[in-house]
């Protein structure tokens, strides 16, 4: 074979791939139903249930469409607790809000046990901020490095770290003794914690959104690339790290299905 038509026969096979990925990948959201064995949580909140939100990317209806189809999957497994890991939006545009009350208007239900970190793509056109008008009408907590006492856990939100407003030290400030979790969106960033927590929840990765065997994941993100997707229990805190809902880059996925994760934690 010529390499002109080695040329052609990638290009129409990658053309193929993305199409795939795009009109069923992308749109084939997992409920991830995950038990979590935490070394020294208490046994008091063992059972306790989250539900794992993140990456939306909201920029246009189809975005919107599967948001809200991970936000109704996530109340109707009675979580204790949801929790929103950033990336809401792609970026800010005039219609933004609209389109975030639009999707989290159902998260009135949770009568205020929802709590929220900002992802790097909340300052792009915007800052967080913008998020926080939808958010207190919703009842839900905006987290800015800063920490939450709520539901007999210590809610530890830490800022974007991409975007150079990460400040654990500040965020610790306030936290109580007992169970602690951090909400950072950024995942390798659980290798710099400054302290001890029981488990931290993030985003970012997308799983690697093109997954091919052998482990292969071409795209990676800063400080979204050593740690991928799923739970990693011996990492400096306890991880989980979920594929998230949306899309970054091409609105596609391969062997790496969008996520709801609903993550069950017991004494281990």
């Amino acid at each position: 074979m010529k390499l002109r038509d080695w040329a052609f026969a990638v290009a129409g096979a990658s053309a193929a791939l993305l199409t795939y990925g795009c009109l069923y990948e992308a749109n084939r959201l997992i409920v991830e139903r995950r038990t979590l064995r935490l070394r020294g949580w208490k046994r008091s909140l063992s059972g306790f249930k989250i539900a794992f939100l993140s990456d939306f990317h909201l920029r246009g209806p189809y975005s919107m469409d599967l948001a809200k189809h991970a936000v109704a999957l996530a109340i109707d497994e009675g979580p204790d607790m949801v929790v929103l890991g950033g990336d809401l939006v792609a970026y800010w545009r005039a219609d933004s809000e609209n389109a975030l009350a639009a999707v989290l208007e159902p998260l009135i239900l949770m009568d205020g046990n929802v709590v929220a970190v900002p992802g790097n793509r909340e300052y792009r056109g915007g800052t967080p901020e913008r998020l926080r008008a939808v958010l207190d009408v919703l009842n839900v907590r905006l987290l800015r490095n800063e920490c939450w006492h709520h539901a007999g856990i210590n809610w530890i939100g830490i800022d974007s770290a991409n975007e150079h407003k990460a400040d654990p030290i500040a965020a610790l400030q306030g936290a109580t003794d007992g169970a602690a979790i951090v909400l950072w969106h950024e995942p390798d960033m659980v290798d710099t914690l400054p302290f001890e927590a029981d488990l931290m929840l993030s985003g970012h990765s997308h799983g690697g959104q093109f997954r091919f065997p052998g482990g292969l994941t071409p795209m990676h993100s800063v400080n979204g690339r050593k740690y991928l997707s799923g739970f990693f229990p011996d990492t400096k805190v306890p991880l989980y790290v979920t594929r998230g809902v949306g899309t970054t880059g091409p609105p596609s996925r391969f062997l790496c299905p969008p996520e709801v994760s609903i993550l069950t934690l017991v004494t281990g």
